[in-house]
């Protein structure tokens, strides 16, 4: 993912450098002291990522995230408790306080990547033009139909497909293996143990969604894609 890191204070600006060092598939576009430097990187580059401090010099960096049209995903790393708030409220992957352990740095990087990987649907070997799938299921292949598919919940080494006419199916595969074969015009994931069935979904809340008559917790790194997909739909 390409990413800008913003911070006006040189000695947290290297930290920060330093920390996406150790992470392979971030690749730093630009560092920036202010945001009126990276407007001018976002003219020019596709940017996946920014870690943005909030108090700079002119417009903060809450006020850069509004000014944007189309802004990437953004992790804030601030030293201020108090505007946590305000960040989610702009959709931002996570929050982070200064100063940050580097495990809790990579969780928010992961939710980051997990988010990347949920928008970029061309990348995915998907089944979408199929109408069925064959599972593994009681030693032997079981045909589930896409259509039936209501929900598909991560239970540790086995997933369970839920449908709308029949019992759960269960299956030993991962829930990271079955969002990469679905198309992601039909289904999303959530939350890090769901994926539901996009036609299937009956409301909306902030945390949470119905489908099926079952309420699902719907993740903070994952609430961007759902909220964009629901924005497209809204009348």
């Amino acid at each position: 993912m390409k990413c800008i890191l913003v911070d006006d204070e040189k000695p947290a600006l290297e930290l920060l450098e330093d920390n996406v060092r150790q992470i392979p598939y971030l690749h730093v576009v630009a560092t920036c002291r202010n945001p009126m430097q990276v407007l001018e990187v976002l003219q020019k580059e596709q940017v996946d990522l920014l870690f943005l401090d909030i108090q700079m010099p002119g417009i903060n960096g809450l006020e850069l995230i509004r000014s944007l049209k189309n802004p990437p995903m953004v992790i804030l790393v601030t030293a201020y408790q108090e505007h946590a708030l305000d960040g989610f409220n702009l959709d931002v992957v996570d929050y982070l306080v200064k100063p940050v352990p580097f495990p809790r740095f990579l969780k928010a990087v992961q939710k980051a990547q997990e988010l990347h990987q949920i928008r970029q649907p061309q990348n995915k070997p998907a089944i979408q033009e199929h109408d069925h799938v064959f599972v593994n299921a009681n030693y032997s292949l079981v045909k589930v139909m896409l259509q039936d598919i209501t929900f598909i919940e991560g239970l540790k080494d086995y997933v369970k497909i839920n449908l709308s006419e029949a019992a759960p199916v269960i299956t030993r595969m991962g829930l990271k293996a079955i969002e990469e074969r679905f198309s992601t015009d039909k289904f999303m994931r959530i939350h890090k143990s769901y994926i539901i069935a996009l036609d299937k979904i009956e409301s909306v809340q902030k945390t949470q969604l119905i489908v099926a008559g079952v309420e699902i917790p719907i993740g903070d790194g994952y609430r961007p894609a759902l909220q964009a997909y629901i924005s497209g739909r809204n009348l």
